[in-house]
């Protein structure tokens, strides 16, 4: 799985992307340390502003992670708008052979972490002892749906980028059995959009339907449309008529009921149709280098980032005096050792999985999950 959304031309072509991802996932982290644990409730007296807004703003991050997931589904699996996808069922275990490997493990992570954490501390960010049909729903990316709790924040969101991803590649399958599906460059495109509108207008309404596909698939859908939008070899009448399929049913929605987080969907979508191809100034400086390799490993960073901040809680509410100076500096801490330990991951266990289920074919671009988020909806 390419993390760093590297396409043949190089990171340069997707900086933008990367730079949304780097930043987007530096949100999750922080969202995360604000809502769980000990310390920032202890150093909450020093920056009491920026926590409430992390709590409340920081969640939101997961619409930036939609809208690009449905970005790069589009450019790789039907990067012209036409459903020529024929084999449905390779492309979905594909796809779950990318994430539920380093997913499995990290959950592994986590159980071992809440067991550590345990001992140090009473809290209630510490999850009960994992069950094995708890652990095995996980496996299968279905806890959500068979309602056990997650084993870590965010370990929703793999679930549901799965969902995403196999609901993507279905739509595109029965698209092109259609009658002359293989000769319309509107088909797939109108299936995607009625799909969307749905999402937008009855299923993301209500929060019930929030470990389903269906809930997320309007901030989804609006990244696959930028994507065939955001194609300038298009005639000038077919772009304007992609980005009215983006804008009208969205703003429509926003008018019957106003969300900030499918506001925040349509901005970025409109960000990456005008700049999701361009190539970003100064991507290749230092600077630049780092985002894209921030970028690269925000799918392990997500999904180790709150073992590490539940195990640096606990040792500081174990070990720590409670003045703020000292939880802040615990804070910054777990912030850091998420990112170094994402790092570890990624190089240790990410992406030697990823190599291990590689199957032999012609190479082809692949987008990572951000992943992360939070616990339920985007929290």
């Amino acid at each position: 799985m390419n993390l760093a959304g590297r396409s043949s031309t190089g990171q340069s072509q997707f900086g933008l992307i990367n730079l949304l991802k780097a930043g987007a996932a530096q949100l999750i982290v922080l969202h995360h340390l604000a809502l769980y644990g000990p310390m920032t409730g202890h150093a909450r007296p020093l920056m009491a502003d920026l926590f409430d807004w992390l709590e409340d703003w920081g969640r939101l991050a997961v619409q930036v992670f939609l809208v690009i997931g449905g970005f790069l589904a589009a450019k790789s699996l039907a990067p012209d708008g036409y459903a020529t996808l024929t084999r449905p069922v390779t492309t979905i275990w594909r796809r779950y052979a990318k994430l539920a490997p380093p997913f499995v493990a990290a959950m592994l992570l986590a159980i071992a972490a809440s067991a550590i954490a345990r001992t140090w501390m009473d809290h209630d960010s510490i999850s009960d002892p994992a069950t094995l049909g708890q652990f095995a729903a996980h496996v299968l990316l279905l806890h959500g749906v068979l309602g056990y709790e997650s084993l870590s924040a965010g370990a929703w969101y793999v679930a549901i980028d799965f969902q995403l991803y196999a609901l993507m590649a279905a739509l595109l399958w029965l698209s092109g059995r259609l009658p002359g599906a293989a000769n319309s460059p509107w088909r797939v495109p109108a299936v995607v959009l009625l799909c969307a509108i749905g999402s937008l207008l009855y299923f993301n309404l209500d929060g019930g339907w929030d470990v389903w596909a269906p809930y997320f698939f309007g901030s989804y859908g609006l990244g696959v449309l930028a994507w065939w939008a955001s194609d300038r070899r298009r005639r000038p009448a077919s772009i304007v008529l992609l980005l009215a399929m983006i804008l009208v049913p969205t703003l429509t929605a926003l008018t019957i009921e106003f969300r900030s987080r499918i506001a925040l969907a349509l901005a970025v979508a409109v960000v990456l149709f005008l700049f999701g191809r361009a190539r970003l100034p100064g991507i290749d400086s230092k600077a630049g280098a780092a985002v894209n390799g921030l970028a690269r490993i925000s799918y392990s960073i997500f999904l180790v980032h709150f073992p590490v901040c539940l195990v640096v809680n606990a040792a500081f509410e174990r070990f720590v005096p409670a003045d703020p100076e000292w939880q802040a500096l615990g804070v910054a801490l777990a912030w850091a050792a998420s990112v170094a330990a994402g790092a570890v991951f990624f190089h240790w266990v990410e992406k030697p999985l990823g190599q291990l289920w590689r199957a032999p074919r012609r190479p082809r671009f692949h987008y990572q999950p951000y992943g992360g988020l939070p616990t339920q909806m985007g929290s």
